[in-house]
């Protein structure tokens, strides 16, 4: 198998994600019925008509981005012959992504994932008082490089490495003072560009322990079976399958980093040539060029990708 589904992230949210999708296709309405009714409110009505701001809170955000994601793969399923099982090497997910791709594999089902991803969202939230931690991207430093400029700029408070994307593209995260003082000084070794991103929250630092503790508690409660594909988890870049390891990593991966390059690396060296991006937005699909030589990426997230969707999985299946 030559191929790799992937699930994209937070920020790769927009207004009307999906609907087309759902008045083509009832296999993707069912999804969205699914998780409106694990929620118990109508977040399609947030997808689908906005307003924007609500639908970038993070406790909506991330449910959202999965039913999306979760919508498109039941098409592909369903016309275009598209299966986890028999076509996936890998699923991988950036960050809430994990969970989709959870959900993808079968290990995790719809309903729970929804209702896992309403707590994780409101528990990132409500770890750091608004204002208190910030995160931004440094532009032109490789992961090493900015590893080195978040502990100059802790002094004692909390500045770690967030997302390692690739491509010279490594997001901090931490108290915002310290977060501030690495904008300064990866401006002085050489960044592109360094900026504020952004965010209500610091997300994947050690700031966000209390939303750990409240994932332990929730997944205590979920029954995860094993994926009909392995994930390659964001915390190991390496990949996963036992129960017990998936829980445990997806408490980790809340306080740890995204270690995105080196899990698309991976699936480029055992064979991934193409990279499925399931769900809203090209963020991943954009990455994958950057990270892996030679690798497609092929974004599907509405009515019209779902052709071209086709041939690039025969394509791969004949690899």
């Amino acid at each position: 198998m030559t191929a790799a589904f992937t699930f994209p992230g937070q920020g790769s949210q927009a207004v009307g994600m999906g609907k087309a999708l759902a008045e083509a296709f009832p296999t993707a309405r069912a999804v969205f019925d699914e998780v409106d009714a694990a929620l118990g409110e109508k977040l399609t009505a947030i997808i689908w008509d906005g307003p924007a701001e609500t639908l970038q809170l993070t406790e909506n955000a991330q449910p959202a981005l999965m039913a999306v994601s979760l919508a498109t793969l039941r098409v592909l399923e369903s016309e275009a012959g598209f299966s986890v099982a028999s076509d996936a090497a890998f699923v991988a997910g950036h960050s809430l992504g994990e969970y989709s791709a959870l959900a993808a594999a079968g290990s995790l089902s719809i309903s729970d994932t929804a209702r896992l991803l309403r707590i994780r969202g409101l528990a990132m939230q409500k770890a750091v008082p608004v204002g208190a931690g910030a995160m931004a991207a440094l532009l032109g430093l490789d992961y090493e490089a900015a590893m080195m400029v978040a502990n100059e700029a802790a002094q004692g408070q909390v500045c770690q490495a967030a997302n390692d994307n690739g491509g010279g593209q490594v997001v901090v995260s931490g108290d915002k003072a310290a977060v501030e003082r690495a904008l300064e000084i990866a401006k002085s070794r050489g960044a592109k560009r360094a900026v504020l991103l952004p965010v209500s929250a610091p997300f994947h630092c050690r700031l966000m322990q209390p939303a750990a503790d409240a994932m332990a508690e929730a997944l205590a409660g979920v029954s995860i079976k094993r994926p009909v594909s392995p994930l390659v988890s964001n915390v190991l870049a390496a990949p996963i399958t036992e129960p017990d390891e998936i829980r445990r990593r997806l408490i980790e991966q809340v306080t740890g980093t995204v270690r995105w390059r080196e899990s698309v690396a991976y699936m480029a060296s055992h064979g991934v040539t193409r990279f499925f991006e399931i769900g809203a937005g090209r963020v991943l699909s954009g990455l994958v060029k950057r990270i892996a030589d030679g690798a497609i990426g092929i974004s599907v997230g509405g009515p019209g990708d779902i052709a071209a969707a086709k041939d690039a999985l025969i394509a791969a299946r004949a690899a």
